[in-house]
């Protein structure tokens, strides 16, 4: 049996495991109750999305433990995302319609605006930097939550960055569900584009391509609201992780400071559209 250290993850340890049956992908990590990460959940959403037939087979797990049938192909790009529109829709709609449908065990629940706002108290506790920035943070979450739109429940992915999308070649994998839950479709859209930095018209025909509809003012509101709450919440998972986790290489600094500048233009997008918050 040959161990390989796989190079990428910002929150996971993880290896390349090969033995005379094939190969596979041993992710190492126990929960993380700063981020609302439960490893029996990720499981549970782990075998469901294999049975949907989005993600590699989970063949062993204990806690601490997960390892899967490793794909041969390579991860997304931020360029791919936008490149790709047509291919990562039936994902998303897969994901929304079948997964939930297929779960046992407790359900977990995503709601960005919770976690932006769990993540600020958890910030303030720790004398965090730019703590000073903090309730200004919260006061832009109720504001955008004030923006949604009721949508359906689906069950959703949550966590959309390019390294989670693997391409093989034939088709398109979703690998990842930690943070799998239970929320509206409007997260997993606007995720998608914050990730990928779409641009305008790349936003609407993923908008258009997912509701085979055109986007109503209302729709497009809920969305850019959602869009700016994404990034706030990619940032404040960043600044958490700097101080509660330590993965091979990750820079959880520029990682939320990534993500606050795209928060801002976001922001500044969302005010030239609609109007201040």
């Amino acid at each position: 049996m040959e161990f390989e250290p796989l190079k990428g993850g910002i929150s996971n340890t993880s290896f390349l495991v090969r033995d005379r049956t094939g190969k596979y992908v041993a992710r190492c990590g126990g929960d993380i109750a700063v981020h609302h990460v439960f490893r029996d959940r990720e499981r549970a959403a782990s075998e469901a999305a294999f049975r949907a037939g989005l993600s590699p087979e989970l063949v062993y797990g204990e806690p601490g433990i997960m390892v899967f049938r490793f794909i041969e192909g390579r991860t997304f790009t931020e360029d791919d995302m936008r490149s790709n529109v047509q291919r990562i829709v039936p994902l998303l709609r897969t994901c929304h319609h079948s997964v939930g449908r297929l779960l046992t065990g407790p359900p977990a629940v995503f709601w960005v605006f919770h976690v932006i706002r769990d993540y600020a108290s958890t910030l303030l506790k720790a004398k965090a930097r730019m703590a000073n920035d903090l309730p200004q943070y919260v006061e832009l979450a109720n504001a955008l939550e004030d923006c949604q739109l009721p949508q359906p429940i689906v069950f959703g992915h949550h966590d959309l960055l390019p390294g989670n999308f693997i391409d093989d070649g034939e088709r398109i994998w979703l690998i990842d569900w930690e943070y799998a839950g239970y929320g509206t479709p409007l997260f997993d859209l606007a995720n998608t584009a914050a990730n990928g930095s779409f641009t305008v018209e790349q936003e609407r025909e993923l908008l258009e391509t997912y509701f085979a509809a055109p986007v109503s003012p209302e729709l497009q509101l809920s969305f850019d609201a959602m869009k700016v709450a994404s990034s706030l919440r990619e940032a404040l998972w960043a600044m958490v992780s700097e101080i509660y986790l330590s993965a091979p290489g990750a820079d959880y600094g520029a990682h939320a400071d990534e993500y606050l500048r795209r928060t801002n233009l976001a922001v500044k997008r969302f005010n030239e559209r609609h109007g201040l918050l």
